[in-house]
């Protein structure tokens, strides 16, 4: 069985989903794979600093079509790289971000602003 990451959505499709998701959600994070199965590191990490600020937030696995999410959140970032997090519909960062705001102790602030 093989995994094509990149077969059932079309760009229209996604764009759509993108804006919904930012627009409808406090935050939202999109990364690669599931809340309970994040589909690699940076996407873990993530998930678990938004975690430890918040119990409610959006994730979208961007790994249904992922060149298309690439392009659509690139759209809203000015970056192509899964994870993405968005917080009142404006680009926080990815996992790297998020880590530097969490040793600031800067995080828990910036997910409830």
């Amino acid at each position: 069985m093989t995994f094509d990451p990149n077969q059932s959505l079309s760009q229209e499709a996604v764009d759509e989903r993108v804006d919904t998701a930012i627009e409808e959600n406090n935050v939202v994070l999109f990364i690669k794979g599931t809340r309970h199965m994040p589909q690699c590191g940076y996407s873990d990490r993530a998930l678990t600093l938004v975690g430890r600020h918040r119990e409610e937030f959006e994730v979208v696995d961007a790994l249904e079509s992922l060149e298309e999410f690439r392009t659509a959140l690139n759209r809203h970032s000015g970056r192509e790289t899964i994870p993405q997090t968005f917080v009142d519909g404006e680009f926080v960062g990815g996992s790297d971000i998020l880590l530097e705001l969490e040793e600031q102790g800067d995080l828990g602030e910036q997910l409830t602003a």
